[in-house]
Order: C-alpha cells, then structure tokens, then sequence
C-alpha cells in the first residue's frame, strides 16, 4: 500500500505569523514535495525520526505504530533512499525510492494516515487517499515561524491541510472530518521535514494523533 501510494503522489501533476500567502494548488504540492531535499548528502548518513502515535479508536495502534523511523541511502543506480520502522530491537523495511524525488518522509507519512484512518473510521481507503490528494494541490496559506534546532532558532514554513473539510461524508467518520495535516519545513533541517502531523482533536484530547520528528543527522554503521 505504502509502494502504491508513493507511486501516485510522485505521479500527480500537480508556529508562526498570519499567513503570508495563499499558493497557486501545485505551488503547496511543489513545497510539500519538495526535489532536492536529499541531495547533499553521502551514502555513509542516516536521518532519523520520532513517531509518536495515539488513537483512541484503536488502543493498540499506539504501542504497535510509535517507534523510529530511519532513512538510508544505497549507492545504485540510481542513487536510492530507503526507509526502516525500528522498535524494541526489531525492524521492517518500509520501502525504497529513487534520491531524486526527494525526501520519501512524507510519502510514508501521508500513507499511514490514510491507513489509520481506514483502520478506526472505516470507509474505503481509495476514497480517503483521493480526498488527501486533492487537499495536496489545493490552494493553501503558507505559516512563517520559527523553531529550535541544535540550540539555535531556524526559519520554518508550516502547511496545514484540511482533506475532509465540508465532505458530505464527515458525520460517517468518527471525527475523522476534522482531520488536519499539518507539515512544518526548514532549509536549515536535514531532509527539509522539521515536524509531520496528523491531528484529529477530541473533547478530552485527540482522537487520533501521529507525530513524526526529526531527530538527528548519524553516520550510518559500517
């Protein structure tokens, strides 16, 4: 699924201040997705990821689904990315893409939201995905802020994305309507992603939250 989805995110054609700007629709899916994110870096580094999941729909999401997640470079032809879950010792290969589509984070990212979604609200995942691939080439304010990084504050831009606002759907989905993605970047973080989340608030808490982190630039073992 999570193969299938990156294949068609590639293939579409497509906190901080008052927003400064409301893009043109492949202006958001050309910053989301931004080319060149993994150029400078060498096959000997490793960037890694926090994922912190909650979901009150399904308990044992969160213990199954918060972890690590690692991104490797293999030297092939060409140059390829490669994404592993890591938890308790163990791990699983999450896929391998191309370096020059940029940084697959956010692939995965938007993959296992629309799989959550699918697992505690129901409904079918084709129509889910096609709701999130729309909400990537609509029109969307652009937040600029700032965050801590290694001691010294950065310059981030922060999207955030709506896919069931006004769906005639939403009263179905467990709350899912008020489903909100929310992606804040940086030059100056490695691979680009500083935070990814997707939030679904609730009266005493999220129903449903999943967080990706940036952590750290490593030299990857030898």
């Amino acid at each position: 699924m999570f193969k299938h989805m990156a294949c068609a995110l590639v293939a579409c054609t497509l906190a901080g201040t008052p927003a400064i700007a409301a893009n043109e629709g492949t202006a958001t899916y050309d910053l989301l997705f931004k080319p060149g994110t993994l150029d400078d870096f060498g096959m000997d580094n490793m960037l890694l990821y926090e994922r912190t999941v909650t979901n009150t729909l399904v308990p044992d999401a969160a213990l199954r689904d918060t972890g690590e997640i690692e991104l490797s470079f293999e030297e092939t032809t060409p140059p390829q990315a490669g994404l592993r879950f890591l938890q308790g010792g163990k791990h699983r290969n999450l896929g391998t893409f191309p370096m020059s589509v940029g940084n697959p984070i956010i692939m995965y990212f938007v993959e296992t939201v629309v799989r959550d979604m699918a697992e505690a609200a129901g409904g079918s995942p084709f129509y889910i995905r096609n709701r999130v691939k729309e909400a990537l080439v609509t029109p969307t304010d652009v937040q600029t802020g700032e965050a801590m990084y290694q001691g010294n504050s950065i310059e981030t831009q922060t999207v955030t994305l709506r896919p069931f606002a006004n769906d005639p759907n939403s009263d179905r989905m467990k709350g899912f309507g008020d489903l909100a993605l929310t992606v804040t970047m940086s030059d100056d973080v490695p691979g680009w992603y500083e935070t990814l989340e997707a939030n679904v608030p609730g009266t005493d808490g999220p129903v449903y939250s999943s967080v990706m982190r940036f952590e750290e630039l490593e030299e990857a073992p030898q």
